[in-house]
């Protein structure tokens, strides 16, 4: 880092919880008449960008998160497309990085990219970050990712995540998937939930294990300021309990990505009702629905 450019202090207490403040594109009545870019790109902070695919190429349409520190940056998850044609993602963040780096410039800036989990509208764009200089890419698969992070060893470990001051608790966190991780950003506030809770379909692959993860992720959340819960997708309509169609790509009536803690006990309530009989059970924000 130059004498110009000090280190950013990434070590002050999260940000007040604020709305994101942004209309995402949510798809169009027609894809021939679709005008959305490839990736909206939403700046939360000069530090943190938030991603999210056009419906047009992707039904999922689903978030990414691209968080700098000092030495390293973090992109989790890499959508839904393979192509880069059809899904720039590399270009994106290259993009983003060189305007970031413009500002606050290093020497060997890195570029690290984690998953949620291994569900294929999430990895899809791994490839295009193949050979890229200064990056590393950890596959989202169980033995993967949970050896990097030290999981398979102790699955109820706190990892650790250090961007260069800007540190990312990390969690096992299964039930939607075997793999699943939950990021939380100490900067931002965010709770990085991918697909285990988000407004949407929660599919649950395994009842037990979601439920034990929910109990966790309270439990984490009432030792943190969390700002925002924030997953990888948007199902819902504003309409309490009711979804878009599976496969839409025309959602006109999105509730904000951001969520609560309070859903988090929301859907733990219901998890108690439900018991050990698991069934689809709408709530007004997202919607439990077991795997078949």
């Amino acid at each position: 880092m130059g004498a110009g450019n000090p280190r950013i202090d990434f070590t002050k207490p999260a940000l007040r919880p604020r709305p994101l403040d942004v209309r995402w594109i949510h798809g169009s009545p027609s894809a021939k008449h679709n005008t959305d870019p490839d990736i909206q790109v939403h700046a939360y902070d000069e530090h943190t960008f938030i991603l999210r695919q056009n419906m047009a190429i992707n039904y999922e349409a689903p978030f990414m998160f691209l968080l700098f520190g000092n030495t390293q940056a973090v992109l989790i998850d890499t959508g839904a497309t393979a192509s880069a044609e059809y899904f720039p993602l590399r270009r994106v963040v290259d993009e983003l990085m060189t305007g970031w780096l413009a500002h606050h410039p290093r020497e060997g800036y890195h570029l690290l990219v984690l998953h949620t989990h291994a569900h294929g509208d999430h990895i899809a764009a791994d490839g295009q970050f193949t050979g890229r200089p200064d990056t590393t890419v950890v596959g989202a698969d169980l033995v993967t990712a949970w050896d990097h992070f030290g999981f398979g060893a102790d699955p109820d470990a706190v990892a650790q995540v250090d961007l260069g001051g800007r540190v990312l608790e990390c969690l096992a966190t299964p039930g939607h998937h075997e793999a699943a991780v939950t990021f939380y950003d100490r900067w931002t506030g965010f709770l990085l939930t991918g697909d285990t809770v988000y407004p949407g379909r929660l599919y649950i692959q395994d009842w037990p294990a979601f439920a034990r993860t929910i109990d966790r992720l309270i439990d984490f959340s009432e030792r943190r300021t969390v700002s925002h819960v924030l997953g990888c997708h948007i199902e819902m309509t504003r309409e309490p309990g009711v979804d878009y169609p599976i496969r839409f790509t025309w959602q006109p009536d999105e509730p904000p990505l951001e969520m609560t803690t309070g859903h988090l006990r929301d859907i733990r309530a219901a998890l108690e009702e439900i018991g050990d009989r698991p069934r689809r059970h709408p709530l007004p924000h997202c919607i439990l629905w077991p795997s078949e």
